[in-house]
């Protein structure tokens, strides 16, 4: 009798320390597979199952993971020394093989992380708990490209048929798109979806958790106005896409508060450069999106500061370049949108032989970014002005990803947040010509320019800091003297919780419940 009393004692007091924190977003994760999507949601979830040789401390530094310590034997070799007696979740040890095998599992083309490795030639294995990074080149930013490199396990992808990276773009389910076996804080309870994800916390964890939180649900909520509602009435505690025209309502509401902070993220408009006729457009036989005229008259018809008073409630900064401020690369003198002109958009379309305008269609996401659908419309409605008409089709992320990786669109809507807090990432993702590796990975308009690959491949290697910088400044003036993007703003994201709630900010909108707690 007493050993059965103490064991229901011991679930009762489980039962009564379970802190649950419930946090609502506007979309879902697109998988599970940790190297299949370079998609901010998802890999703000996955965070919370998988590791990486190291990772962000709380205030955004490098510091060990699933490497204890490291150095480099020389430019092109890093020495990583792995952490003794992690287990992944199934009860398997962590080793090097399993580091060896994420590495060749990450690069392959069907996946779109392989930036988190870019440089990397070669991980090679010591022995079990060493392993070296044998480098391309000299690669500056390693440690902060390698922070998303996350660890899968060998034997658990050879048992369940995942031994290869999902073909998200051709819509392949494998178990490992469904399921997660990694080493992190928290264990995947569940995954239903488009309603929610549920934690639970990894009592085996090698690390102490540092917050009171043992149980995560989150759940994304696509409509504005029930994800505000869910907070008000109680039933979560956080919700980080706050619908622009609520946030002064609750600042002022007693029982929430609001903690405000710049996401390194910027919303831009992409153009299929590349086709030699342009879809879904009135124009035939020739694309207009090639012509650098029309491509600068998009940008100065676009009123950047009426979509931030008006569509974004003055929560956005308007962008002249392509990554936000936080971003190593950003300064004020480069990110100085030009001014709105309508007249001097309608010249530029009569000079590319465009007098009368014509007809494309613009894709957009209705779920992913502030008021994603909303900036569309307007945008619309502004290059109407000029003539410019543009038809606008819009559908939740989940849907709309496929498309745009398929190359199936006029222009496109899409935000690129910084994981590296470096300008390369960005040049080297959205403007570099598209390879089979992390070059142009999301280079979707197929911009093709020989000097800016030089630029960007020499960032890439160089590691004299100034002549980094001068780079990078090189390449991202590059970028916007030749209006390759139209770049919008540049988000802000004020994230609403209960007072009973603190969790540290992430410029990077990836909440972390290690960093939380809950009374």
């Amino acid at each position: 009798m007493k050993k059965i009393a103490f064991v229901v004692l011991l679930l009762v007091s489980s039962y009564v320390n379970a802190v649950t924190l419930r946090w609502a977003a506007q979309n879902d994760v697109l998988t599970l597979d940790p190297h299949s999507q370079n998609h901010a949601t998802t890999h703000a979830i996955m965070q919370y199952t998988y590791e990486g040789l190291v990772r962000y401390s709380k205030d955004y530094k490098i510091e060990p993971c699933l490497a204890t310590s490291w150095k480099a034997l020389s430019d092109t070799h890093y020495r990583f020394n792995l952490r003794k007696g992690v287990k992944f979740h199934d009860g398997t040890p962590f080793t090097a093989d399993d580091v060896v095998f994420s590495y060749g599992r990450i690069k392959e083309p069907q996946g779109t992380n392989q930036i988190y490795v870019q440089g990397i030639a070669e991980v090679k294995k010591i022995d079990d708990y060493t392993v070296d990074l044998i480098l391309s080149g000299p690669t500056p930013v390693l440690l902060r490209n390698i922070v998303d490199f996350r660890i899968m396990s060998k034997s658990w992808a050879e048992k369940n048929n995942s031994v290869h990276v999902q073909d998200y773009a051709k819509k392949q389910e494998t178990f490992a798109s469904r399921n997660t076996n990694g080493t992190g804080p928290y264990i995947l309870k569940s995954w239903e979806p488009d309603k929610r994800i549920v934690f639970a916390q990894n009592k085996a964890w090698w690390d102490k958790l540092g917050s009171n939180i043992t149980d995560v649900v989150y759940t994304p909520i696509k409509s504005d106005q029930t994800r505000v509602s869910a907070l008000l009435s109680g039933e979560v505690d956080l919700v980080t896409d706050l619908p622009t025209q609520d946030v002064e309502r609750l600042r002022k509401s007693g029982n929430l508060k609001v903690q405000d902070g710049i996401e390194v993220r910027t919303i831009f408009i992409g153009l299929d450069q590349h086709s030699d006729e342009l879809k879904y457009s009135s124009v035939k036989g020739k694309n207009p999106f090639k012509d650098i005229r029309v491509r600068h008259a998009l940008n100065l018809a676009v009123d950047r500061e009426a979509i931030k008073r008006v569509t974004m409630g003055g929560l956005s900064v308007p962008a002249g370049i392509m990554i936000a401020p936080g971003v190593h690369g950003h300064t004020k003198e480069l990110d100085r949108p030009e001014k709105y002109d309508i007249a001097g958009a309608r010249k530029l379309l009569a000079e590319a032989g465009y007098p009368d305008g014509f007809e494309f269609t613009l894709d957009c996401p209705n779920n992913r970014y502030v008021n994603d659908e909303k900036v569309c419309q307007a945008l619309v409605a502004m290059w109407a002005k000029a003539g410019v008409r543009a038809k606008l089709n819009t559908s939740p992320f989940a849907n709309y990803i496929p498309k745009i990786l398929n190359f199936d669109f006029s222009a496109y809507m899409l935000g690129w947040g910084v994981a590296t807090f470096d300008g390369l990432y960005t040049l080297q993702s959205l403007v570099r010509t598209k390879t089979t590796g992390a070059d142009g990975s999301f280079n979707l308009g197929r911009i093709n320019d020989t000097k800016l690959d030089e630029m960007i491949d020499a960032m890439k290697i160089t590691t004299d800091v100034k002549k980094r910088d001068a780079l990078l400044e090189e390449g991202l003036k590059r970028t916007r003297d030749n209006y390759y993007y139209v770049p919008l703003h540049h988000q802000l994201r004020p994230w609403a919780m209960k007072k009973s709630v603190t969790i540290a900010y992430s410029p990077d909108d990836r909440p972390q419940a290690r960093f939380a707690t809950l009374k």
